[in-house]
């Protein structure tokens, strides 16, 4: 049995303007540095064995918040990438929408068929996600290891756990560090936990509808 612990990054400037950042490497804003310090110190589990991240610096400082908590370094893996948009990247949803319509759409309605002009598509996103991971679990046998990563990718992984079509990857919401837990048998894997963002609670780094808002 292994324990795979996928977590999201926390939050960025492009976030923030609602730019699409695939592998455009944006680091955390102010907000995402706190809300990954917290992750840090209110971290779910109080043992891990391994941390892994995507090489891009919003998934590698998250990694190594959580890492400074538990003394350990971050090994870095491209295949934990978040998809290429290709021209889409450092384009807000409204100008992606005016000059590719039907591409846009088909981002929302089958991303399972969507190639992003210039860039990749989620079938090949899901992959390579997916055989990093399955190769981790193969060399972590009885151990937890947690994955840093972005959106898209954590919800290729979750279909994949859930045996659910990668068409309804959109189904699974992903808050900045929000935190899901896998374990990992022989006969297959069992979801243990989905977004949360515990950590978060009584702060006024906490989502709420997708937005950020300072809570009273």
């Amino acid at each position: 049995m292994t324990k795979v612990v996928l977590v999201r990054h926390g939050q960025t400037v492009w976030n923030k303007l609602g730019k699409y950042q695939g592998q455009a490497d944006i680091e955390l804003s102010e907000i995402g540095k706190a809300q990954a310090l917290r992750l840090g110190e209110g971290f779910p589990l109080d043992h891990i064995d391994k941390i892994y991240s995507s090489p891009l610096v919003r998934a590698r400082e998250t990694g190594e918040a959580i890492g400074r908590h538990f003394a350990m370094s971050v090994e870095t893996c491209q295949e934990f990438c978040e998809i290429s948009f290709g021209q889409w990247e450092g384009l807000t949803y409204e100008e992606i929408h005016g000059q590719w319509p039907q591409e846009h759409e088909l981002l929302f309605s089958r991303p399972d068929e969507l190639i992003c002009p210039g860039g990749e598509g989620f079938v090949e996103v899901q992959k390579r996600a997916v055989g990093k991971m399955e190769a981790i679990i193969r060399a972590n046998p009885d151990k937890t290891v947690v994955i840093v990563a972005h959106g898209g990718v954590i919800r290729t992984l979750l279909c994949h756990a859930l045996g659910m079509p990668l068409r309804n990857m959109w189904r699974i919401r992903q808050d900045n560090t929000a935190v899901n837990i896998v374990t990992a048998y022989d006969e297959g894997m069992t979801v243990e936990l989905m977004n949360s963002t515990e950590h978060l609670t009584g702060t006024d780094l906490a989502p709420q509808n997708n937005k950020w808002i300072k809570k009273s």
